[in-house]
């Protein structure tokens, strides 16, 4: 076998490896979604038992994924993946076997923390494994599938719940992760970073920070904005995060190193990407809810009607990723962003306690076609506005930022959709809902606005196309 045809076929396994990782880790962000009602009839819980079932995952993924990443880059990126899968599995088979709402809370926790170990080194891996040539259409398809199961995630969880039982959401997991593992061991090749020590201190201020932020946004609508744990809440946590990026500036071996934010690139991909999360996420968990509680779909029937959004990845991001690969990724993600916006702002338009699918179809498309434009040139900007050897710290912190804007997205639009409105009717229920995508529309127009930051296409500088000479790359796949 030619050396050209081994590296041609490392590269396909680890796009299916990564790709197939990449898809359970963000299908479980909005899974469980369109099962809360069957998951309250069983458990019990209120309203913000609930909200912790998704926000536990979200939080726990998005503090941990810098640290998930300087683990690969210290003790071996297939090796940590491994552990992440691991984790991850096994804490989706607790979920699955949950008795109660405060156990099944704790399983979507450490399910977060496996994904939050797993995720960030897919995207190391699969550029490790993948010419630089090749890495705008292999971005491509790595971004759809996971932006299918991100905006998949109501119709997945809403099947198996309607046609089988709300535990199979998590019993889905399982059977992949116990096939991944055999295959990640033998067909990924090890590699790490620079061996710089782990940042626990940064670690702790960043997760303190994020948790007291999110805390105090859940309970607010539920206890009042003036409540001593809500107000600590916040209090505590916007303290912790200025900690944490004060530390960054001065710590040796920081875990999100601040310099990286005096490249425009890496600016504006990141403040683009938590702005898009956050009118994304809290958009679909209401807009999943308005289908049913509202027009009364079924949990199936709801996700099938979001196809037209859910599914344009699938079809557009690669052409995405080989559109950014001949005039860069600024325009392509810039427009993506600005089409999103215009379909969420149709649709607080157009919404109503009756309204006909075909009214809303336009802005599912368009909202669909403008996410699918922004994942795959996404991932290329933030790989490609770093060294080699920081690519693993990049991945994180982007998919870090990714899943704090899904956690605040969540939180503030339920916020916004409590104080305007609540679950009581339909027009109560749709009084929420228009301010809240309102709010969702603005965001994802302000993605836009940090996308076109990002400066234009230019030649590659050394060190994002090569790795870097005290990278230690060790080819071991196989072995």
């Amino acid at each position: 076998m030619s050396q050209q045809t081994a590296a041609r076929g490392r590269a396909v396994w680890a796009l299916v490896i990564t790709s197939v990782a990449g898809f359970m880790a963000a299908l479980d962000n909005l899974v469980v979604t369109t099962a809360l009602p069957s998951i309250r009839d069983d458990l019990g819980g209120a309203l913000h038992d609930l909200e912790w079932t998704v926000s536990a995952y979200t939080l726990t993924f998005a503090v941990l994924l810098m640290f998930g990443a300087a683990l690969g880059d210290r003790f071996g990126r297939r090796r940590l993946f491994l552990v992440g899968i691991t984790i991850f599995t096994g804490a989706s088979a607790a979920a699955a076997l949950a008795p109660g709402i405060d156990a099944l809370i704790a399983a979507r926790a450490v399910q977060g923390v496996g994904a939050a170990i797993m995720m960030p080194l897919t995207l190391t891996l699969l550029t490790a494994a993948v010419p630089a040539a090749k890495r705008g259409l292999v971005y491509g398809i790595w971004g759809a599938v996971t932006g299918l199961a991100v905006a998949s995630g109501p119709l997945i969880g809403g099947s198996l719940t309607e046609h089988i039982s709300w535990q199979w959401i998590f019993w889905l997991n399982v059977p992949l992760g116990l096939v991944l593992l055999p295959l990640a061991r033998l067909r990924l090749a090890e590699s790490y970073g620079t061996g710089a020590p782990l940042d626990v201190p940064g670690t702790l201020l960043a997760s303190g920070g994020l948790f007291g932020i999110v805390y105090g946004l859940v309970r607010g609508p539920a206890d009042g904005w003036t409540a001593p744990l809500v107000l600590t809440g916040l209090l505590a946590g916007a303290a912790l995060l200025a900690g944490f990026v004060l530390y960054g500036t001065r710590a040796k071996n920081p875990m999100l190193p601040m310099r990286l934010f005096r490249s425009r690139a890496f600016s504006g991909i990141n403040a683009a990407s938590m702005l898009m999360f956050l009118g994304m996420f809290g958009s679909i968990f209401l807009l999943s809810q308005y289908m049913q509680g509202v027009l009364g779909y079924s949990p199936t029937e709801a996700g099938l009607r979001m196809l037209p959004w859910t599914g344009m990845p699938m079809l557009v991001a690669p052409i995405a990723g080989m559109l950014a690969d001949r005039i860069g990724g600024r325009p392509v993600v810039a427009t993506g962003l600005f089409l999103q916006a215009a379909g969420l702002g149709y649709l607080a338009y157009v919404l109503t306690t009756d309204a006909s699918y075909g009214i809303q179809l336009p802005g599912l498309v368009i909202s669909g076609i403008g996410m699918a434009l922004f994942f795959a040139p996404a991932s290329a900007v933030v790989m490609s506005s770093v060294r080699a050897a920081e690519q693993g710290i990049a991945s994180g912190a982007n998919n870090a930022l990714r899943e704090i804007g899904g956690a605040l997205g969540i939180a503030i639009m339920s916020s916004i959709f409590a104080a305007q409105g609540g679950y009581e009717t339909g027009q109560t229920f749709v009084d929420g809902l228009r301010p809240a995508l309102m709010t969702g529309a603005a965001l994802v127009a302000l993605a836009g606005v940090a996308a076109l930051c990002i400066p234009g296409r230019r030649k590659p500088e050394s060190g994002t196309e090569q790795p870097a000479p005290h990278a230690r790359v060790l080819e071991t796949a196989g072995h």
